[in-house]
């Protein structure tokens, strides 16, 4: 029912009240007569301060208190999708968190075998090493062997030449130079000695 016919009734209802309060005004006399009429008009004024008020309740506060419901029914939906993300993350945390410790261990384990091949590496690459440095030893020793060797020889030829020489000094007399020359001038000349 609209406002409009229900102040046209509330109207038509005052009317008729007061219709009906003439009308027992002539009816009865006097101060018992005004103290009705009174009467009638406090609860005619009454029903229209309601019907006023019930206007101005549904025209102005109803629409204010709909559009309100509806701000915090949006807001509880959106605090509702904050509140699932924030659980969603929550368990994700809480997840990763208790996956931690074989996280972890299994980092733990991987360090260790990379460790392992690493010193596995180092290992045969020092061998490998040790094993070019003492090739590379053994080559210089033989080229310093050789050396000396060649030096030994060469000094063992001086030495020897220098006995020679200092040997035939002593041994080699002007008498014995001279027989030594005529016989080579006589093998020259191709006369026998």
């Amino acid at each position: 029912m609209s406002l409009r016919r229900i102040s046209v009734a509330a109207m038509g209802v005052c009317g008729a009240l007061l219709l009906c309060a003439g009308v027992a005004a002539g009816a009865e006399e006097g101060a018992k007569s005004a103290e009705h009429t009174t009467e009638i008009f406090k609860w005619i004024n009454f029903g229209v301060t309601i019907v006023a008020v019930v206007w101005a309740f549904r025209r102005y506060a109803v629409p204010a208190f709909r559009e309100q419901a509806t701000g915090i029914s949006s807001a509880i939906t959106k605090a509702a999708a904050v509140k699932a993300e924030a659980d969603r993350l929550l368990a994700d945390a809480e997840a990763k968190l208790a996956r931690l410790d074989q996280d972890v261990d299994a980092l733990r384990l991987a360090a260790e075998k990379e460790a392992a091949a690493d010193a596995e590496r180092i290992r045969e690459m020092a061998k490998s090493d040790s094993e070019k440095i003492s090739l590379a030893a053994q080559a210089e020793i033989e080229a310093a062997e050789r050396a000396a060797r060649m030096e030994l020889k060469t000094l063992a030829a001086k030495l020897a030449v220098d006995g020679a020489e200092s040997l035939l000094v002593r041994q080699l007399t002007a008498q014995a130079q001279e027989g030594l020359v005529g016989g080579f001038v006589a093998s020259l000349e191709g006369r026998p000695n």
